[in-house]
């Protein structure tokens, strides 16, 4: 399969789920095993106000292929979002999962981690 021709709602599926599930790793790596610490913590990480808040100060970071498939998540035509979550912040979260899913798909692990490891200290710093 042509990952490059994928709509953005398919490469935020699969971005979406990689991403959670790398967070949920690194919270357990941080030793913190109660449920209720382990799912408050994950959401500072996977929400869409967080998402948006990484792609603020990823976006001059990337490079033109990255920029696109951003692009091409964030102006999928989603057909629903969350009552709870601003426009912007639930479109450039999907562009978010886009590029992750993007970038998973494409087996590039050496950029998918530089972008993950940045989006984490983002959001440690930003929580900080």
């Amino acid at each position: 399969m042509d990952y490059k021709l994928l709509n953005g709602a398919n490469l935020a599926f699969v971005g979406d789920a990689y991403y959670e599930l790398v967070i949920r790793e690194h919270l357990i790596n941080k030793k913190i095993t109660n449920l209720h610490k382990l799912h408050d913590l994950s959401v500072k990480y996977v929400s869409a106000t967080a998402h948006n808040l990484i792609m603020e100060k990823l976006l001059p970071l990337l490079n033109e292929e990255e920029i696109d498939i951003f692009h091409r998540g964030r102006n999928y035509s989603y057909s629903s979002r969350r009552k709870n979550v601003k426009r912007d912040e639930y479109i450039n979260s999907s562009g978010f999962e886009a590029l992750i899913g993007y970038l998973y798909l494409i087996d590039n692990k050496k950029r998918l981690e530089e972008i993950i490891n940045l989006a984490i200290n983002i959001v440690e710093d930003y929580n900080e």
